[in-house]
C-alpha cells in the first residue's frame, strides 16, 4: 500500500537534496528511494536522499543527530558538507532543537555546526567544522598507480581528487569525471574537482562519486583549498567559487581542521 512521505528540498550553494526526518518517517529502502526520487525527469529531482535521524545509545554521548547520505545512483556517501549545514537549519528552523551548535553523526565521524541566527529568528549560515584533511589513506587511493592527469588526492572523509588546470572552461568534467572515478589507483571510486586558481578565487567544478556533475560540493571545496595550499597556490584561506555559489574554506593551523562557511 503506498503511503504519504514528507521531504523537506534543499539546497547548499546548488547541491540540492531530498531531505526526509526519520524521527517521523521510516525509509525502509534509502538506496532504492535515493534512485527513485532523485530522477529530474521522473522523481522529485535532486543529487541524492539525506537521512535525519538521532543516534542510538551506543553514540547518543557524542552526537545530538545523524545524517546519512545517498547518492542519486543509490549509493551510500560518507559526508556532504552542504547537506550537514541543510540539516543545521532544519533542525533549527523546524524547533526540532534550540541549541546553535549541534553535533552531527556521518559515516566519516562527528562534524560541529554551529548556527549563525538572523534578526528575525531563522538560520541564516552555518559555519561546519569539517575536522582535519586526511592526505595518505591506502584504504581510498593507492599511490603506487599512476594517474593522468596528475593531481592532489586529499580525502575529508570521503575521497577526492583535485586537478589544476589552466582554463577550466576547457575541460570535459563528464568525460573526464567519470573516467576517473573508476581509476583503479581509487579502490572506493573517487570524487573528481578541476580548478583554476584566478584573482577572486579558486573556480571549481565537481564530479561527484555517484552524482555525476553537481552545482558544489562542500567536501570537495574544502579538498580543494587544502590542496591548493599544499602545493603553494594559495594560503590557508579561500574562496571556493563552484557553479552554484561561493564557499569560503579556512584550514586552521591552531587545530589542522577545515572550516567551511557559504558565503
Amino acid at each position: 500500500m503506498a503511503r504519504r512521505i514528507h521531504f523537506t528540498k534543499m539546497h547548499g550553494a546548488g547541491n540540492d537534496y531530498i531531505y526526509v526526518d526519520t524521527l517521523l518517517y521510516n525509509i525502509e529502502d534509502p538506496s532504492d528511494a535515493a534512485r527513485a526520487w532523485s530522477d529530474r525527469h521522473k522523481g522529485i529531482g535532486g543529487d541524492g536522499l539525506v537521512l535525519i535521524g538521532r543516534p542510538d545509545e551506543k553514540n547518543e554521548a557524542e552526537a545530538d543527530f545523524t545524517m546519512r547520505i545517498f547518492n542519486a545512483d543509490g549509493s551510500e556517501a560518507m559526508m556532504c558538507g552542504n547537506a550537514s549545514r541543510c540539516v543545521g537549519k532544519y533542525l533549527y528552523d523546524k524547533k526540532v532543537t534550540t541549541q546553535t551548535q549541534i553535533r552531527l553523526l556521518t559515516l566519516s565521524g562527528v562534524k560541529v555546526l554551529d548556527l549563525h541566527l538572523a534578526p528575525e529568528g531563522v538560520v541564516d549560515f552555518v559555519t561546519v567544522d569539517m575536522n582535519a584533511p586526511i592526505l595518505e589513506n591506502e584504504k581510498q587511493f593507492t599511490p603506487n598507480i599512476g594517474i593522468q592527469p596528475e593531481g592532489t588526492f586529499v580525502s575529508m572523509g570521503n575521497p577526492h581528487y583535485v586537478i589544476f588546470v589552466d582554463n577550466i572552461e576547457t575541460v570535459d568534467v563528464t568525460a573526464e569525471g567519470s573516467r576517473l572515478e573508476y581509476h583503479p589507483a581509487f579502490p572506493e571510486r573517487c570524487n573528481i574537482e578541476f580548478a583554476e586558481v584566478r584573482p577572486d578565487g579558486i573556480r571549481v567544478r565537481v564530479w561527484e562519486r555517484g552524482s555525476g556533475i553537481t552545482m558544489a560540493c562542500g567536501t570537495g571545496a574544502c579538498a580543494t583549498a587544502v590542496a591548493a595550499a599544499l602545493t603553494g597556490r594559495c594560503g590557508r584561506k579561500s574562496h571556493i567559487i563552484m557553479d552554484g555559489g561561493t564557499l569560503d574554506i579556512e584550514w586552521r593551523e591552531t587545530d589542522n581542521h577545515v572550516y567551511m562557511t557559504c558565503l
